[in-house]
């Protein structure tokens, strides 16, 4: 019980506020049209309907508010930036952006349903009121207002200030799209271009004043392939380097014409000048960034979704090397998941790296790795078996020999709280919804209620 409040407590609550909100103020729209004396004939006019038109237009105003702000990506940066000296769990709520994004926008769906649905109760009981006999109170009420300065009651004429509501969201994402047009149009010079194994590239790139943090992500527009199309890509450099990277893998259209404007079809050496202009828009914060905020993490990526740990395993090492005294990380978990083999061959060059230099510094424990590949046919099962012996993984020429199938994530758990006790370790992924809710599921179940116990804390990568 004590994890799940550490791990989901503080959305729970940000969710029951926002929906407690939503509450209030459809029953108390609801009570100011169906109760004051001012909107009486009104009443007699449309019955109960106007109240249940104006109450969801309350929260559709609310709600209209709030559904820009979760998709101001430099606002959210500079909050998680500037929240540095608050914990970690409230930063996370900020990774949490999108899926509060989505639940306001169906919250604007169901308000926009009962909005409308009231609304042509409205018109029918209103154009009732008009053919009604001459005489009756309907017939007259529904007539005042016809005449100039006629005073008047139909629902039609009355209205909520929703500008109100809205200008402030509104001026603020306008600012948001200032600054990315600003960056946008920024200067950026692709220094060089790297062709990994199974159709990978990668990027590496240089920008007057850019910084950035383990990692984060951009936003990339390479006009020689589409003057319109922005495309996100975690950056798998480090911040210590001169440069930052992307690695690109070409899966489709856009992915393939950026491979081609920068002539990694040809043969020949292509000249800097050559290259195509990109514009970048970010960097922007994701939840990586917190893993030095913790002693033991867990990183855990699935495909290509281990780009963002290529940023942090740099950065973990640069700063291993530089002051390993004032490094609070002291404990790595990678885990790897792959379909196929290909996908091992771009990043465990890096892996290698790694390896060796840990090695070197007689720190080998620092790292523990596993690789999973996940699917494999027969011809492929024979050659891994023939050479299981030897001292190297036939897939990726590390020690460390690849594993075949899916992790037990329960066993795994139980073993890494067996060696951490009372410690707060973090779980970071990159990967699939499925993947996120077994090792958020994992991480709760296998942390103790004890305050003083080992507390699995789960962090997802969300775009």
């Amino acid at each position: 019980m004590g994890n799940w409040v550490e791990n989901e407590g503080l959305s729970i609550f940000v969710v029951l506020v926002w929906l407690g909100l939503n509450v209030f103020l459809f029953w108390w729209y609801y009570l100011v049209y169906d109760v004051p004396p001012k909107f009486f004939y009104t009443r007699v006019l449309l019955g109960r309907a106007l109240a249940l038109a104006r109450a969801p237009a309350a929260c559709l105003n609310f709600n209209c508010m709030l559904i820009l702000l979760p998709v101001c990506r430099n606002l959210l940066s500079f909050l998680r930036g500037s929240s540095a000296c608050c914990s970690t769990r409230i930063r996370r709520q900020l990774d949490r952006n999108l899926t509060f994004h989505k639940m306001v926008a169906w919250m604007i769906a169901l308000h926009t349903a009962i909005h409308t649905i009231a609304h042509l109760f409205n018109v029918e009981w209103s154009v009732q009121a008009r053919v009604e006999e001459k005489g009756t109170l309907a017939a007259v009420l529904s007539g005042l207002g016809d005449k100039p300065k006629e005073s008047y009651v139909n629902f039609y004429r009355q209205t909520l200030a929703t500008w109100k509501w809205v200008v402030g969201p509104m001026f603020l994402y306008l600012c948001e799209r200032l600054v990315r047009f600003w960056r946008s149009q920024q200067k950026v010079v692709i220094t060089k271009v790297v062709i990994h194994p199974f159709k990978t590239i990668e990027l590496q790139m240089m920008k007057k004043g850019f910084k950035m943090e383990v990692g984060q992500y951009i936003f990339v527009k390479c006009p020689a392939v589409s003057k319109l199309e922005w495309h996100p890509f975690t950056l798998t450099s480090a911040p210590e380097e001169d440069y930052f990277s992307i690695h690109v893998r070409i899966v489709g259209d856009w992915t393939e014409g950026l491979f081609n404007a920068c002539g990694c079809d040809k043969q020949e050496f292509q000249e800097a000048w050559k290259m195509p202009k990109i514009a970048v828009d970010g960097p922007f914060g994701t939840a990586s960034e917190d893993v030095f905020s913790y002693e033991t993490v867990m990183l855990v990526g699935a495909g290509i979704g281990v780009t963002p740990f290529a940023s942090v395993l740099k950065s973990v090492w640069y700063k291993y090397c530089h002051d390993a005294t004032n490094l609070k990380l002291k404990k790595i978990y990678f885990y790897w998941l792959c379909r196929d083999t290909h996908a091992f061959e771009w990043f465990a060059d890096l892996l290698q790296s790694l390896e060796a230099q840990m090695q070197e510094r007689n720190n080998a424990e620092f790292l523990s790795y596993n690789i999973y590949l996940t699917g494999w046919d027969e011809t492929q099962a024979t050659h891994f078996a023939v050479h299981h012996e030897e001292e190297k993984d036939v897939i990726t020429g590390l020690k460390q020999k690849t594993l075949y199938g899916r992790p037990n994530w329960e066993n795994e758990f139980k073993t890494i709280a067996g060696k951490h006790p009372g410690s707060r370790i973090g779980v970071f992924l990159c990967g699939p919804e499925g993947l996120a809710d077994t090792l958020n599921k994992q991480s709760i179940s296998n942390s103790e209620a004890d305050p003083r116990g080992v507390h699995f804390i789960f962090n997802k990568e969300n775009f």
